[in-house]
């Protein structure tokens, strides 16, 4: 727990109060609900790497979006072996294995400082922790969001966003799968997968439901951004493999993992 806490919950949470104190600087009063959102992309740029790992290069994708796009032609009549034959290319990167184990542990110890962080440590517990090079800071810290949500308390409307948000994310994703969903697929994850995290995340700090809000914002933005650079990769490159098979139009959409 002291490793936790000093390696982990320590610079994390004083990097939320040094963006509190920086947002006072710029505002009448300061907000820590902006300190959150700044907070969650700024976490999400230090993780970048990490999410950048197990990412294929666009010529990568390009070619395995060939091969899944021959293998749906070759086995169109036996979607057992078409979904195994696929599974077994989308599993020929172990970086992609590596960056998703890894991508569970970071959310999973997300979860719990940012628990600590709303629950107690922002109401003055973890003040100690502060470094001693910190900008001094009036307290109590001004825990309203727009002066409307209690970033310390749960908040139904954060959390129907929140969940509009994970259904939004999943849609993209399915989207811009090599494979396109079923509508059981769709339904799982664009629809009831958000009605359970509802469920789920309905006692948490509405503070964790802004961190997840923005974290999400941040996984669209990049998909988009991943896609258009595929785009523009598959436009202006021709592998070996399209030239010597020119009736196979490759798809429009690159393999994608997923991810906050």
């Amino acid at each position: 727990m002291e490793i936790f806490e000093t390696f982990i919950y320590q610079p994390f949470f004083n990097i939320l109060v040094g963006l509190y104190w920086l947002v006072g600087q710029v505002m009448p009063e300061p907000d820590m609900g902006i300190a959150v959102i700044f907070f969650a992309v700024a976490v999400r740029l230090i993780l970048l790497p990490i999410d950048l790992a197990g990412s294929k290069s666009d010529k990568d994708k390009y070619e395995i979006a060939l091969k899944v796009h021959k293998i749906q032609k070759e086995y169109a009549d036996d979607p057992v072996r078409k979904a195994a034959e696929t599974k077994k290319i989308m599993r020929q990167s172990p970086g992609a294995i590596f960056s998703e184990i890894v991508n569970i542990i970071i959310q999973f110890v997300i979860i719990i400082m940012l628990y600590r962080i709303f629950k107690t440590g922002l109401e003055g517990a973890d003040f100690h922790l502060l470094y001693d090079f910190m900008p001094a800071i009036n307290r109590p810290v001004n825990l309203m969001f727009l002066g409307e949500y209690d970033l310390s308390q749960t908040n139904n409307t954060l959390n129907l966003i929140q969940s509009a948000m994970i259904g939004i994310n999943e849609a993209f994703h399915l989207y811009f799968a090599p494979v396109k969903p079923n509508r059981k697929d769709f339904i799982s994850l664009v629809l009831i997968f958000p009605v359970v995290c509802f469920i789920v995340f309905i006692f948490l700090p509405a503070g964790k439901k802004v961190f997840i809000i923005t974290s999400l914002s941040f996984s669209i933005v990049k998909r988009l951004v991943e896609h258009g650079l595929y785009l523009y990769y598959s436009l202006t490159h021709k592998p070996a493999e399209a030239e010597a098979t020119p009736e196979m139009t490759p798809p429009a959409t690159p393999p994608s993992s997923s991810g906050v």
